[in-house]
């Protein structure tokens, strides 16, 4: 049987058998966009307007469900290991996917997933309360020279690299975990904490909350005169939010997922929420650029980890 005779067979074959689906079909039924964190912070928000055009783009429905809990790790964990039939897709920061493998603290590793778009850069900062008096950096370090301070960490990574700082400053810090910005806020608001690692929520409380350092590479878009930690201490977080499904997703089905996300990122809705009421930058990578930019991501992040675990 020549190839194209086996493709048409195989086509046949797959039109004739109970439940199959092709990409024309879907979605046939509802998708699950898992969160792993809480209701209320930056990246619930996006992914909430975000599965609203990507639906509308699909022609059907996507809908947020918030799995929070280990820093994002249970219900990134549980999207790895579920059907990749295009009905259960993940939207976290690359870190997510990234470093808890790395860290050796999870099952599941970059290769259990497959990247669909990154559609946002994160603006994570340490910040305080403006009813603290700590109103910069150098005021952060000052204090914590005085006595041990608290901050909420959200996860594994945020974590490390609070505490990378608190080592080379030589200051103890006291972590407090937390299952995303939604429960950060109220923390830091009601002054049961001294500080925080924040992933972008900061953004809509700037009334409320001064940004001390940028944790990331680049000035951030919404306080650009901010220090940077790449500029004190030669080391930036990953600043990725991407839209992931688990591994083995059939081309089909991830072509109209990437080209459906395309037209999400686009839309009006979504460029207004991060232009106007989260102040991130948007993004639109995919394809082998998208492979290649989290690969490297990944290098840089284990040798961070083996400065960060010493």
């Amino acid at each position: 049987m020549t190839r194209k005779l086996f493709r048409m067979a195989s086509l046949l074959l797959a039109l004739a058998m109970p439940g199959a689906a092709l990409a024309g079909d879907y979605p046939t039924k509802p998708i699950s966009l898992i969160v792993p964190y809480k209701a209320g912070g930056s990246v619930e928000t996006m992914g909430r307007v975000f599965a609203d055009q990507l639906g509308e783009a699909l022609g059907g429905k996507v809908l947020v469900q918030t799995m929070p809990g280990a820093g994002g790790k249970i219900g990134t964990t549980m999207v790895s290991e579920m059907k990749p039939d295009g009905y259960t897709l993940l939207f976290s920061p690359d870190s997510t996917i990234l470093w808890p493998p790395i860290a050796k603290e999870v099952e599941y590793s970059l290769e259990s997933f497959t990247p669909i778009i990154k559609i946002a850069n994160l603006q994570q900062a340490l910040v305080t309360s403006k009813s603290s008096g700590i109103e910069t950096f150098d005021a952060l370090l000052e204090a914590s020279a005085k006595g041990k301070l608290s901050y909420a960490d959200q996860n594994a990574i945020s974590r490390a690299f609070v505490n990378y700082i608190a080592k080379e400053e030589g200051v103890d810090w006291v972590a407090i975990p937390t299952k995303g910005g939604g429960e950060m806020v109220p923390f830091l608001l009601g002054g049961k904490i001294d500080f925080a690692w924040s992933g972008g929520v900061h953004n809509r409380y700037l009334d409320k909350m001064n940004v001390v350092l940028a944790m990331t590479a680049d000035p951030l878009q919404t306080t650009p005169d901010v220090p940077t930690i790449q500029e004190k201490y030669g080391v930036a977080m990953p600043t990725g939010a991407t839209i992931w499904a688990p591994a083995g997703l059939p081309e089909d089905i991830l072509k109209a997922l990437v080209d459906a996300s395309v037209k999400a990122v686009e839309s009006e809705a979504y460029t207004d929420l991060m232009a106007n009421k989260l102040g991130f930058p948007k993004a639109s990578v995919t394809g082998e650029t998208l492979v290649n930019e989290i690969a490297a991501v990944n290098k840089g992040l284990q040798t961070v980890y083996e400065k960060t675990s010493q």
